[in-house]
């Protein structure tokens, strides 16, 4: 069996392959992708893999958004960190998926299933696939919905600066200066946010384009990014997500 894994954190894939190679020694890993953007340029120019094992939130936005770009003949196993939306919406859909920390039978059990597949419901998987699609990146949200003691408040996503995450509490950093206690992780977050305006810089920050004041090449190849505000720390991009961070900006 040959497989393709889409995936933008270095142990969730290297895991990954661990697990795979632990069950059958013979599936090879043709590639590991990071983004929606490479993915896109890999299945234009290489044969289908076998199976395709998928996280749904990747460094440049949320996976459905590749289904705008490409036809997947594939079929596709998601992997997911909790988030009781999107598991609800895989269930109703049927579509597999596999929760972070995946488990050795969790994934023998999907492997099991896959396997057992026809062509008839591969196409059929795949319409459930892009229907699911559609109404994720349909959907951004305009504004989230924040708790403030009893009440919850709307808080226009124009006004967001970015997203910050650290010690496992959120805080929304607004362009007036305030910062917002947020019950959600970052993970989840990003699939409401439109991946044209916001990114996922790196663990801690998802960042609003509106808002980055400058970007300066750090030494190492880094990315220095400068917001309108001051942040709690630096927002740095790695080398390895630098071009697709500028290509991000770029793009209309």
């Amino acid at each position: 069996m040959k497989v393709l894994i889409i995936e933008d954190e270095t142990s969730a894939s290297e895991d990954l392959i661990a697990i795979l190679h632990e069950i059958d020694e013979d599936i090879k890993v043709l590639d590991v992708l990071e983004s929606v953007r490479q993915s896109v340029r890999w299945l234009r120019a290489n044969p289908a893999p076998d199976l395709i094992f998928m996280d749904i939130h990747l460094s440049d936005g949320s996976a459905f958004t590749l289904f705008q770009e490409i036809e997947v003949e594939t079929p596709i196993i998601f992997t997911t960190a909790y988030n009781q939306y999107a598991i609800d919406a895989f269930n109703v859909n049927s579509i597999d998926y596999l929760l972070k920390p995946i488990k050795i039978s969790d994934m023998t059990r999907a492997l099991e299933k896959f396997r057992r597949l026809t062509s008839n419901d591969v196409m059929a998987y795949l319409q459930r696939v892009v229907s699911l699609g559609k109404t994720h990146t349909e959907g951004y949200v305009s504004s989230l919905l924040v708790p403030v003691r009893d009440k919850l408040v709307p808080v226009d996503v124009n006004n967001v600066v970015c997203i910050y995450n650290t010690d496992h509490k959120t805080q929304i950093i607004l362009s007036d200066g305030r910062n917002i206690s947020y019950g959600k992780s970052l993970d989840a977050i990003m699939l409401s946010l439109d991946p044209m305006k916001f990114y996922r810089a790196n663990k801690q920050y998802i960042v609003s384009r509106s808002y980055i004041k400058e970007i300066v090449i750090w030494y190492d190849n880094r990315l220095l990014v400068n917001m309108e505000l001051e942040l709690p720390e630096p927002l740095y991009v790695s080398k390895n997500k630098a071009s697709e961070f500028k290509n991000w900006m770029t793009k209309t």
